[in-house]
């Protein structure tokens, strides 16, 4: 029996502190996980630290991109590669690769194209977030029960998995602003099916969060406009398999 091809992308921005741990938890989950770092642009020593694991491939972005460039270039090197699944991993140390297994099951069995990792479905010893972030992604479930008719309970988990027609869905459309809840609302446009999972997280393991204090509140009004925007666009999948 073939096995499946998976690939790990981690999307990394000043994370020499956790890098390392994180690649050697997903290897020891799995030997068989390709992990892939995108260092995007950091100041400090993440690309050294990724690769002196010498168990990922690290890919060193020019500039700092954002969260979207950074995993849509997972997502290229994915496509281009033909791997079968494609999990999206954080590289702060939030994310436990034991639960990677509890992602990958719905899209094996086809019961959807991608599975979010989710702290909400039901309630975990785990990490919830902070005030302000529960707040919005409250908010954010509203707009997706609004937009596209599914029920999402974590918007903004960067823990998700893939199946091979959203990697390549993706690979061409990923958003860049305000990537995870924009996701949601572009697959559901384009007839993706999409399932959560309840997993638990813990704190990040080491540095600061680019979202914090008052930036909560000013990043929670942005996505909400995005995630408007996102609903007006056009369906772009059938457009694709017309072509």
């Amino acid at each position: 029996m073939i096995s499946d091809k998976i690939i790990i992308i981690i999307p990394a921005y000043n994370e020499e502190k956790n890098i390392h741990s994180v690649i050697n938890s997903l290897k020891q989950e799995n030997a068989n996980f390709e992990c892939l770092v995108i260092n995007d642009g950091s100041a400090d020593d993440t690309q050294k630290a990724a690769e002196s694991s010498g168990l990922a491939t690290v890919v060193q972005l020019p500039a700092n991109l954002g969260i979207g460039g950074a995993v849509q270039t997972g997502f290229k090197y994915a496509f281009y590669h033909q791997f079968d699944y494609a999990i999206q991993f954080d590289g702060d140390g939030q994310h436990l690769a034991s639960e990677i297994k509890h992602l990958l099951a719905p899209l094996r069995n086809k019961q959807c194209d991608v599975c979010i990792g989710s702290r909400f479905v039901q309630k975990t010893e785990g990490f919830q977030s902070t005030f302000m972030r529960r707040i919005g992604i409250k908010i954010f479930k509203v707009l997706n029960r609004l937009l596209i008719g599914q029920k999402i309970t974590d918007s903004t988990s960067g823990f998700r998995a893939y199946n091979k027609e959203t990697i390549a869905f993706l690979a061409a459309n990923y958003p860049t602003d305000y990537p995870e809840p924009e996701t949601i609302i572009l697959l559901g446009k384009n007839d993706f099916i999409i399932k959560e999972v309840s997993v638990e997280m813990v704190e990040r393991q080491g540095g600061e969060s680019s979202i914090s204090g008052l930036k909560s509140a000013y990043y929670m009004v942005k996505v909400v406009l995005a995630m408007l925007m996102t609903a007006q666009r056009h369906k772009i999948r059938r457009k694709m398999k017309d072509e």
